[in-house]
């Protein structure tokens, strides 16, 4: 009842929109072509329940691949660019500058370099969902309390010690924030890559509009958008485990 309580100030906005859509769209004050009502594009999912509940599979696990690799890549060069000032300004730049390259200008090259299949979408993946690791992991490791930092040097902790058991635990809200970004981004490049050299439900969005099933597309993307909430609860789950002894975020 509680978790009722607390999802009720969302549900009634899209109550609501999902209500004044399907009767404007009835009405005929929006065209059926441009946007479908809500019931048409229910009915397309279950008409279409085997395709769409493979390509949801194939494109979630991609996108989790894509992200899984992103983590683990994005904390690692993190901790690297933390290790000092001169490798942040020698290398932090080109993480900016990688960021910058938009993902679907650079999609015919995946294919060229990983064919046509899922290493192409994983890769999307993870180039779209690395940086806000990189950048939020970086960022929550320098903010690292100096005082507590002169009080390890002080005991003599080495240099893995303090980074294990103080910057890192320190920077793990900021890391768990990065990850959420992450999450949703990680969906997006997914679906990018499954547009141009995969299968999923990028691909059903593409044939879908060649064939004029907007009601189709509505319904591909509502399931890449679940996906897409269901890895950033995830990571809040995660985030609520790992922080609610003890941040105040979670308290």
């Amino acid at each position: 009842m509680r978790r009722l309580r607390q999802a009720l100030p969302a549900l009634i906005p899209l109550l609501v929109a999902t209500a004044a859509a399907e009767f404007a769209v009835r009405e005929g004050l929006v065209r059926a072509y441009l946007v479908p009502a809500p019931s048409s594009v229910l009915r397309a999912i279950i008409e279409s329940q085997a395709e769409l509940t493979s390509a949801l599979l194939t494109t979630s696990f991609s996108a989790l691949l894509g992200f899984v690799l992103s983590t683990l890549a994005g904390i690692a060069i993190a901790v690297f660019l933390s290790s000092s000032r001169a490798i942040q300004r020698a290398f932090y730049p080109y993480a900016v500058f990688f960021q910058t390259v938009p993902v679907i200008a650079i999609a015919p090259l995946l294919v060229i370099w990983f064919g046509y299949g899922t290493r192409t979408v994983v890769a999307s993946a993870f180039i779209v969902s690395i940086f806000p690791v990189i950048a939020n992991t970086l960022s929550g490791i320098l903010s690292t309390d100096p005082a507590l930092r002169d009080l390890f040097r002080l005991y003599g902790a080495s240099t893995p010690v303090t980074l294990f058991k103080l910057r890192f635990p320190a920077a793990l809200p900021q890391i768990l924030t990065g990850l959420r970004v992450a999450s949703g981004l990680a969906v997006i490049g997914a679906i990018v890559g499954e547009f141009i050299g995969g299968q999923g439900l990028g691909s059903v969005v593409d044939i879908a509009r060649t064939q004029q099933r907007v009601d189709k597309v509505f319904a591909a993307v509502l399931l890449a958008s679940l996906l897409g909430l269901a890895l950033f609860g995830l990571i809040n789950l995660i985030s609520h485990l790992t922080l609610q002894r003890w941040h105040a975020s979670e308290q």
